[in-house]
Formats: structure tokens, C-alpha cells, sequence
């Protein structure tokens, strides 16, 4: 989601903003900005339009300084517009950019209206700024800790104030917040990717920190306003530039889908053998006492869960419940404290999972593990056990290498918690290990299909709506197809268990409705041909991704495409694919904006 990076320094900092906003693009937003202290005075250059237009109306207005913010804004108060767009101002004396949402800001507002303060904005955003020069009195560390006393929420915030030159002031509460250390200039980021090529040397705040950087001084004080800068150490972050760069592709979604080889490969790197350690030092304890499993997490994070489920319940033979972790949170729920609790991250923020995990543990849940793809993250932080996958940078906002390792992580988990509850023996553990390491061939060989897609989408380009069916393990992968259709095509789409179709959704079924069927040759496959019988009865129009010994052929109203291979258990991690690749097809067909989808964000690091 939102974006934020600031520099103090003694050289011109506005190209390090603007660079850096360029690297937090991915994160999704509406509108930019960016405020420096020039010339004795605050000035700012705000935009609707892309970073790139942002950093013409820098460069065409020569705005140039040592100490300044920027950010990239997706819209929660108020409209994608100018006025909206962060940095805020308040009386030309504090300018402050801010991730997150504060709760309180009606009240807050009211109170500064009283005082005689006007805003110009609908953000609550601009209620911290006025806030903080309410409250200032010559030290800008000392309002800054005093606003963070009155703020209900979640907020990470940058903020410099005119008559304090050299010196930017951060906060965070719910929201991530790192700081890069310099030679002689220091930086604040919400994403360490912001400032790669600037420095690696990168401390990640924690919930409650407010820091102070100066040009050769970084103090951090905690929530109570304590001293804590000792810490908070330093640490060497590569966060590699060169992992944004196209290459030969079209859009980054399609780089990233055609990376999952690698990035299963990378995934799986150095598993020799199934054991707890896997997880974690101490996971073997952590792991032999559990007795169920709870699976927090929002999106396609979710839907890797669902499918872990099948997976966790058949072969390990525990219980698993799945959570939309911003629905768990507010519910009355029954807490075990022997169940393992699993968030699934891509970012390892999302806001929602976090507050999830955090609600779980004051239940009493202390077996908490984290699959997630940054190792630096506050969930991993949070957590007593962690996989971490090696997916890579994933700039598009549809998620797609990011939920294959998911996948990947999670069937270890499995065959672990299966071995340690006598479900797994040496033979099978050898066989599932040899279909882990064939994986990255495999899905080449799905990738090998694209052409054939392309065909599809050509047709699909021209619907308004479409139904996704699979049965088992492969309804969430069905669910998975539908979410990123009408992520990036904006083409309504809806999954359901095939066995469904007669409960309702067949009402919708038309020879204008197309029917995506995931059909691999599992044992559910005669019940599926039944399905399919059912929607061509009604005229429907099926587009069957099958296996190559799954008896399905094409005809009037049939269109098969055959996947190489049957691959069992795992044979999610590969359906999936000719589903993401459709997505991709279908919304440059339609000319939509494949890597930032309208209205979406990479990180919901807001609830």
C-alpha cells in the first residue's frame, strides 16, 4: 500500500525520494508527493498522476533540498486527488506523510478546528500534521512522541518541521517503518527495496518506536519514551535493485509467472530430508505438541491455506481450521492452546494478519509459526517458528510466485507434522521428496502451454463474467483462478465446488457464461465429468484444464487444454499456473493495467 521515504543529508535528496518512490510503485497507489525544507521554507509537488510525472513537476520546478519526505498514497479518506495527497502542511511549519489509518481522527479534528486550525484535506492524515504543531514547542522529537500518545490506530509517519532543519522525525504504530544508515546522512523507508543502491545498513523499528535522524545521529525512543536505540540493531539488508528490471517481458506479473521454477527451486533449497528444523531451532519441541493447526491469513494467502488444509487433514491426519484473519479477530472463538498457528504473508505486514496473530496469542495460542516471503518481517519477528520462502521481489499486485512457494512451504509442513505423528514412512517420504525437486521441470513444462492460453483469452477478453469449478484439493485453486481474473481483467468471476453448480450458480449458466473447469485425474474426476455434463445441458461453454490421462476431449462447447503430467498431491502448485497465465492473457487483451490493477494494493499494511 502507501509508500514512504525520507533523507536527511547535506547533498540534494530529491532524486533519492523520487527513486525511491519509484521502487515502492508496486505497492499500489492512487496519488504522490514529495516536500523538502528549500530556501527557508517548505515546498512541496504533489501528483494524481504516475511517479514518473511526479519527478517531471520536480525536476521542471527545480525543487531541490537536504531534508525532505515523500510518499506514495493509497486512498482510504478521501478521493485520489491533489488536496488529498500527501505531504500535508500544517501553518508551513510541519509537512508529514503517513501510512495506515487513525481511528480517532474525528475527535482530534474537533478539537484542532477549535483551536482555529483549517484543513484542506478529507484525510485523517492531515489531523496528525496539525496535531503536531499544536503540540510543538521547539522540539520536534518531543511533539512527535507527545502526538503518538493521542493517536487511536495504526500509522507509520515521517515528518520534518521548518524551523529544524537536518532533522526528520519518524513514529510507527501497526504500520512497517525501517531507517537506513548513511555516511554522514540518515533515511526512513516503509520498504527497504525503497533505498536499495542508497544504503543496506537497515534497522527495522518496532511497534511504539519514535526515531530521531539527524545528519550524523539516530536516536530511537519506545512508547513509554524510553531510550531503546541499543536495541534496535543495525543490520546488512540487500535489497537487489536489479530484481525490478523487466527483462524481456511485457509487464512484471508475467516476468514473476514465468520465475516459479526458480523461485520453487530457491524454495526448496537445502531440503534434504523431512524434519522440524525445517521451521525453526526449537520447532521439533514446538511441533510434537500440537494437536491442530489455525491458518490466519487474507487473499491468496488465504486460498494457499485452504488448499494446506486438504493437504494437512489428509496426510498428517490433524484437524485445520482456515481463517480470513480479518474476520477471526472480531468472532467469538473457541482458542486451543495446543493448536499450531500458521500466518501466511507474502510481505509478512498485512495488517489484518498481524492483528490476527496478535489476537490469537492473547487467547493463549503460543505455538505460532509464519510462512512468509521477507525474512526481515515483523511476522517473522512475531513468531516462534518461520519458513521463509524464496520467492523474490514481487512488484505485480496479483500475487502469483509468492502463492506457489506458499504452496511449497506449507506441504512441507505437512510431511513434517505427518512424520512426527507416525503418518509418513520412509518410502513415502522419499517419493514426495523426488516430486518437490522435480517441481521447477514440471512447471516449465506447464509454462510450455502459454501459446495455447493465448488463444483463450483472446475469447475471454470479450466476456463481462465467468465461473470457475474444481472439486477437492482443487477448489481453492478454482477460487484462486477467479480472484486473479477479476484482479487485473476486471472480468466478474466467481468459484465453486463443482458439486454446487445444481445449489445455485447453474441458474447463471448461458452460452455467454464461460465455465473454467480444473479437471485433473484424481479420484474425483468422474464426479467432475457429471459437472461438466450439467453445464453443457444449459449451453454453457466449458474451458477444461485437464491432465494428459484424464479422458476429457474436446467437442462442440469443450475446449481441453492437457497439463503434461498427473502430479497427485502436488498437482495444485502446477494447475494454478495455466489460471495465472489466463488471468495475464485476458487483461492485456483488455488493455487494463496488469501490474497495478485499479483500486488494489501489493501490501495492505491498513485493516
Amino acid at each position: 500500500m502507501c509508500g514512504i521515504v525520507g533523507a536527511v543529508a547535506s547533498r540534494n535528496i530529491t532524486p533519492i525520494l523520487v527513486e525511491g518512490l519509484k521502487r515502492l510503485e508496486y505497492r499500489g497507489y492512487d496519488s504522490c508527493g514529495v516536500a523538502v525544507h528549500a530556501d527557508g521554507a517548505l515546498k512541496r509537488a504533489r501528483s494524481v498522476s504516475r511517479v514518473a510525472e511526479l519527478a517531471r513537476e520536480v525536476a521542471d520546478t527545480k525543487l531541490e533540498g537536504f531534508t525532505g519526505i515523500a510518499h506514495t498514497r493509497w486512498a482510504t479518506h478521501g478521493a485520489p486527488a491533489v488536496v488529498n495527497a500527501h505531504p500535508h502542511f500544517s501553518r508551513n511549519r510541519i509537512a508529514l506523510v503517513h501510512n495506515g489509518i487513525i481511528e480517532n481522527h474525528d475527535t482530534l479534528r474537533g478539537e484542532l478546528r477549535a483551536r482555529g486550525y483549517d484543513f484542506e484535506s478529507q484525510t485523517d492524515t492531515e489531523v496528525i500534521a496539525h496535531l503536531i504543531d499544536h503540540l510543538y514547542d521547539g522540539d520536534l522529537f518531543a511533539a512527535v512522541q507527545a502526538a503518538a500518545k493521542r493517536l487511536q490506530g495504526a500509522y507509520a509517519i515521517a515528518v520534518f518541521c521548518h524551523d529544524e532543519p537536518h532533522r526528520v522525525v519518524g513514529a510507527r504504530a501497526g504500520s512497517p517503518l525501517i531507517v537506513g544508515v548513511g555516511e554522514g546522512e540518515n533515511f526512513l523507508a516503509s520498504d527497504a527495496m525503497a533505498l536499495a543502491g542508497v544504503t543496506d545498513q537497515i534497522i527495522y523499528l518496532e511497534e511504539g518506536d519514535v526515531v530521531d535522524l539527524q545528519l550524523g545521529r539516530v536516536w530511537i525512543s519506545n512508547a513509554d519514551g524510553r531510550d531503546i536505540t541499543a536495541q534496535r540493531p543495525v543490520r546488512t539488508v540487500h535489497a537487489h535493485s536489479g530484481a525490478v528490471e523487466l527483462g524481456p517481458y511485457r509487464h512484471y506479473m508475467q516476468k514473476e509467472i514465468f520465475e516459479q521454477p526458480r523461485a520453487i527451486g530457491d524454495t526448496l533449497q537445502g531440503v534434504e530430508g523431512i524434519v522440524p528444523d525445517l521451521f525453526g531451532d526449537n520447532a521439533a519441541s514446538v511441533l510434537s505438541g500440537v494437536d491442530s493447526v489455525l491458518i490466519l491469513a487474507c487473499g491468496t494467502s488465504y486460498y494457499s491455506g485452504l488448499t494446506a488444509k486438504y493437504w494437512l487433514e489428509s496426510i498428517a491426519k490433524i484437524p485445520c481450521n482456515v481463517e480470513v484473519a480479518s474476520e477471526y479477530r472480531y468472532r467469538d472463538s473457541v482458542p486451543n492452546p495446543r493448536a499450531l498457528v500458521v500466518t501466511i504473508s507474502q510481505s509478512g505486514e498485512t495488517a489484518d494478519t498481524m492483528a490476527a496473530l496478535k489476537h490469537a496469542k492473547s487467547l493463549g495460542h503460543a505455538h505460532t509459526l509464519t510462512i512468509c516471503n521477507v525474512s526481515t518481517s515483523a511476522m517473522v519477528r512475531e513468531c516462534a517458528l518461520a519458513y521463509i520462502t524464496r520467492a523474490g521481489v514481487e512488484i505485480g499486485v496479483a500475487s502469483t510466485k509468492a502463492f506457489t512457494t506458499q504452496l511449497a512451504a506449507l506441504f512441507l509442513l505437512t510431511l513434517v507434522l505427518a512424520k512426527q505423528r507416525g503418518h509418513l514412512d520412509a518410502e513415502q517420504e522419499a517419493a514426495h521428496l523426488k516430486a518437490l525437486r522435480h517441481l521447477p521441470v514440471a512447471l516449465g513444462s506447464v509454462l510450455a502451454l502459454e501459446p495455447q492460453i493465448i488463444a483463450w483469452a483472446e475469447e475471454f477478453a470479450r466476456k463481462e463474467n465467468a465461473l470457475f469449478l474444481g472439486r477437492g484439493l482443487h477448489y481453492p485453486i478454482a477460487l484462486e483462478g477467479a480472484l486473479k481474473l477479476k484482479e487485473i481483467s476486471y472480468i466478474h468471476a466467481e468459484a465453486y465446488p463443482a458439486g454446487e453448480l445444481k445449489h445455485g450458480p447453474l441458474a447463471l449458466v448461458t452460452e455467454a457464461m464461460p465455465v473454467v473447469v480444473v479437471a485433473p485425474n484424481d479420484t474425483l474426476i468422474e464426479k467432475l465429468k457429471s459437472n461438466l455434463q450439467e453445464v453443457r445441458a444449459r449451453g454453457g461453454e466449458l474451458f477444461v484444464f485437464a491432465d494428459a490421462d484424464s479422458h476429457i476431449s474436446s467437442s462442440e462447447g469443450v475446449h481441453v487444454i492437457r497439463l503434461p503430467e498427473h502430479y497427485g498431491v502436488l498437482s495444485p502448485i502446477l494447475h494454478v499456473v495455466p489460471l495465472q497465465l489466463l488471468a495475464y492473457h485476458t487483461a492485456t487483451a483488455r488493455g487494463t493495467d496488469v501490474d497495478k490493477p485499479r483500486n488494489l494494493a501489493k501490501s495492505v499494511t491498513v485493516e
